[in-house]
């Protein structure tokens, strides 16, 4: 929340069910409305976070975030302007059964609905406009996706302050609270194999999430810093099995070697490259770029690219 503005986050659930594709709706109790799931960013929260945890709060259902699906803007009858980012979110068949809900104070009753009558059903013109954006998705079939996170490492200690070798560099204070607040949105993209650079930087950068999923780090030289300096980092391989695999991780890797991994990925999937690449390449210590990719078909290219720098 700013002076003008609060920020919140949230998100378009999805299932697929007997072959027809469902949205869910929530019905709130003291508004007496039809919305999406979303939520104030908590203190300390990243965007991705808030969206994640509100859509549990709210539904009961664990998710991982998919691709972004647009950004709502509202005035309150405050006059603050509330500004919403929402993402795609499948509702697996677990978590739905896994879920909680019951109706409450706040929400009264979730309901699926064919996604030709969701915009018909919610409240909202901002709602539906969140949910036009969504539709564009499914047209274009890449909706099922999955990430591949290029992480820059958390801040350092400097290289002045630092007497021995540049790969054994340590995270500063500040770097080390940095670690520790991108495992919530990490998670929230549904992290789950770490993929680092063997520089100590890079892997006390990723240790609070590998803790986090209780899953070891794969530490390689390959795409550190010294073997880029020296002309021997591939990139290639590392990202190349990436895609293969089709699962969602988290790179962690150097300043100078972020843009060859984002690169990479461009290559890997038949992208044509441009400078959105660079942007999404300029990360500050502890920011990350997550790349969302089809997970039916990879080699269709980046579905989308969105960048998130830690709030410490």
């Amino acid at each position: 929340m700013t002076e003008t503005a609060v920020y919140a986050a949230g998100g378009v659930l999805w299932r697929v069910l007997e072959e027809k594709l469902l949205v869910l709706l929530i019905h709130r109790t003291q508004y007496r409305d039809v919305t999406l799931p979303k939520g104030k960013v908590d203190p300390g929260e990243m965007l991705a976070e808030t969206a994640a945890r509100e859509i549990f709060e709210e539904t009961g259902i664990r998710v991982s975030l998919g691709v972004p699906v647009g950004v709502s803007r509202y005035f309150m009858p405050n006059k603050l302007q509330k500004i919403v980012h929402y993402w795609a979110a499948e509702a697996t068949d677990a978590a739905i059964r896994a879920s909680a809900f019951v109706p409450n104070k706040e929400i009264a009753a979730l309901e699926w609905v064919p996604l030709k009558k969701a915009a018909a059903r919610l409240s909202y013109p901002v709602d539906m406009e969140i949910i036009e954006h969504f539709t564009r998705l499914v047209d274009e079939g890449v909706l099922r996706t999955f990430p591949i996170i290029a992480l820059r490492h958390a801040k350092a200690v400097s290289r002045e302050e630092w007497d021995g070798k540049d790969a054994a560099r340590p995270l500063a204070p500040r770097g080390k609270k940095q670690a520790n607040s991108i495992v919530g949105p990490l998670l929230a993209f549904g992290a789950r194999k770490i993929v680092s650079s063997s520089a100590t930087r890079c892997v006390k950068t990723v240790a609070p999430l590998s803790a986090a999923l209780g899953r070891k780090i794969e530490k390689t030289s390959l795409i550190s810093q010294d073997a880029w300096e020296n002309g021997t980092s591939d990139a290639r391989t590392i990202v190349g099995e990436r895609v293969r695999t089709r699962k969602p991780a988290v790179l962690c890797s150097h300043g100078p070697v972020i843009p060859e991994i984002l690169t990479e990925i461009a290559l890997a999937t038949g992208t044509l490259r441009g400078s959105y690449l660079g942007s999404a390449s300029a990360l500050e210590a502890g920011a990350f770029s997550v790349v969302h990719l089809s997970a039916d078909n990879p080699g269709s290219g980046i579905v989308a690219i969105e960048t998130h720098a830690p709030k410490v």
